[in-house]
């Protein structure tokens, strides 16, 4: 099969581990008749985007365009594709292919699972050969499958992270069934945490924040926690526990974890969304004592994404952002290390022009 026309647009890459992000070209595939093609409006920047231009997952092949978190308007269809139309907003996230025919993760919605799986950035691009190039750049053209609609009554900027930050906590808060009734913590107050507490309230749940630093408390009530535990102070952390249905673990440093699952009550879990460097020991009997479990989670398939976008609508739902041109990445980057910002970084596109 012959390679798709490509045709080139304004990007940003890294063309070595040490380099910084700079602009570039990079080859975009016409649309096939499945494909959507998106001028993006907007970006979200991912700490994934910073370990991947860094090469710090040993798997980058350069030059690299990071981007995961993408909202833009539809300017081209293929001329089978029946879920957009031209001028649609539309969203792409973490996955832009997979093998839907055959994959049994696939068919059950769980493409993120899949090992056919294709990311954003860093995968294999099966039509135009090489790796696949993130939302660094003007505009991306994806399978029909793997674009979602986004809402017209939200922020778009603001909307832009929750295509990855969103639906990675918003996933595991729905698959152990958050609701009314249960007591829910929330581990960490960043990009990730802040927007755990915004769901764990829509759902309905008793939230509690536990972080480290005493400034965050007045930011996690203002974001819908109805309490606060600073995790240094043992006899806040004593008051709590043994009390907790569900604990999501947003935290990427290396931390005690069996603290937290001492929080858990019987049959209470805790889930990992944050990647510490380090392997994190876990005592036996904290999960021994209370038939606790402890679990992981990533992303979310489509199906579930556009849920979560659709949720998102309906109640207000949006990221606290940052908004950068895309000359600042660099800046971010090193923002983004030190925790400095509330709480996701967005490129506005328009800068790149």
């Amino acid at each position: 099969m012959s390679k798709p026309i490509a045709r080139s647009v304004k990007a940003y890459s890294a063309a070595a581990a040490t380099s910084p992000l700079a602009p570039t070209t990079i080859p975009r595939r016409e649309p096939t008749d499945l494909d959507v093609q998106i001028e993006i409006l907007f970006c979200g920047v991912c700490h994934s985007d910073l370990h991947f231009a860094r090469n710090e997952w040993h798997f980058t092949q350069y030059p690299a365009v990071p981007g995961h978190e993408i909202v833009g308007r539809v300017t081209k269809v293929g001329a089978k594709v029946t879920k957009f139309k031209l001028g649609d907003l539309a969203g792409v996230g973490c996955l832009v292919d997979a093998d839907l025919s055959s994959c049994p993760y696939c068919k059950k919605g769980l493409e993120q699972f899949s090992p056919t799986m294709v990311g954003t950035y860093g995968g294999t691009d099966k039509h135009l050969g090489g790796s696949t190039y993130g939302g660094y750049s003007e505009a991306i053209v994806v399978d029909e499958h793997f674009v979602l609609s986004v809402p017209k009554n939200l922020d778009l900027a603001a909307v832009a992270p929750l295509l990855c930050a969103g639906i990675t906590t918003y996933s595991p808060l729905r698959h152990w069934k958050v609701g009314p009734g249960k007591k829910v913590g929330i581990v960490g107050l960043g990009g990730l945490g802040h927007m755990g507490v915004k769901f764990a309230r829509a759902f309905g749940a008793h939230v509690v924040v536990f972080t480290t630093s005493e400034s965050k408390k007045a930011d996690a009530l203002r974001l819908g926690a109805h309490e606060v535990v600073v995790s240094r102070n043992a006899d806040e952390m004593a008051k709590h526990a043994g009390t907790f249905d569900f604990i999501l673990d947003c935290v990427s440093a290396d931390h005690d974890i069996n603290a937290y699952l001492g929080m858990l009550a019987v049959d209470g879990n805790l889930t990992l969304v944050g990647v510490p460097e380090k392997p994190l020991p876990v005592a036996a009997f904290a999960i021994i004592m209370g038939r606790k479990s402890l679990s992981g989670s990533l992303i979310g398939g489509i199906a579930e994404t556009q849920e979560m976008l659709d949720f998102c609508g309906e109640h207000g739902i949006t990221c606290d952002i940052e908004m950068i041109r895309m000359d600042q990445i660099n800046e971010a980057y090193e923002r983004m290390l030190k925790s400095d910002v509330k709480y996701r970084f967005v490129i506005d596109m328009a800068s790149l022009k």
